[in-house]
């Protein structure tokens, strides 16, 4: 009977294990912006009074999606690697 060998690689840490982080300032100020547009978006449409104006059907509906990008941007962005 032949015992292989088992080869064992090394593991690597994860982000969380090595404290680096996954976000970076600039990504938290993104978002943070992404959600006071999308805060104001809502600020907008709220309200009872004169449920069919222009700024609650078409203007506020616009700021949070407008809003949703922002912070779909802001998770996606990857600043340039610098030397740190």
């Amino acid at each position: 009977m032949n015992a292989k060998k088992v080869s064992t690689t090394k593991v690597e840490k994860s982000a969380a294990d090595s404290g680096i982080f996954l976000f970076r300032k600039e990504n938290y100020i993104l978002m943070l912006l992404g959600i006071v547009i999308i805060s104001i978006g809502f600020v907008l449409m709220s309200g009872s009074e004169d449920i069919f104006n222009n700024t609650k059907l078409t203007v506020a509906p616009i700021v949070v999606v407008i809003g949703f990008i922002v912070e779909i941007f802001a998770i996606m962005y990857r600043p340039n690697n610098r030397a740190e």
